[in-house]
């Protein structure tokens, strides 16, 4: 499947569109650095090349990479991605599925545990 780089993230994860059984990956990221063209967090430069690797082949499900804000957006704690999306650390990959009819997170790796191509490759897999 594709990583979608534009993905127009919705107001809620219940929001999701996703049918029947299938998947929905979503990658939060640090924006890039506007000088170095780099994620300005280490953790998630360290942990993108593992993401897309992961992520790379005809039979995995779909991806959605989402950028978070540069550093002081981040820093906000009203960042609507720490506020409606949970997300308190980057990078995260978070695994999203329909359980009982409604769109829900079903699981989480985050920074260094990211960086496990065993852990990954079971989370995806």
């Amino acid at each position: 499947m594709p990583i979608i780089k534009n993905f127009t993230l919705p107001s809620s994860a219940k929001k999701l569109a996703l049918s029947g059984d299938s998947k929905l990956f979503i990658a939060f990221i640090s924006s890039p650095d506007p000088i170095t063209k780099q994620p300005w967090c280490p953790d998630v430069r360290a942990a993108l090349p593992y993401i897309n690797e992961a992520f790379a082949g005809d039979d995995t499900p779909e991806l959605a990479i989402i950028e978070i804000g540069k550093k002081p957006e981040w820093a906000n704690p009203r960042n609507v991605y720490r506020t409606t999306w949970g997300t308190k650390n980057i990078p995260a990959l978070v695994r999203y599925e329909k359980v009982n009819g409604d769109v829900t997170e079903t699981g989480r790796l985050v920074e260094g545990e990211i960086l496990s191509q065993q852990r990954l490759r079971a989370f995806i897999f």
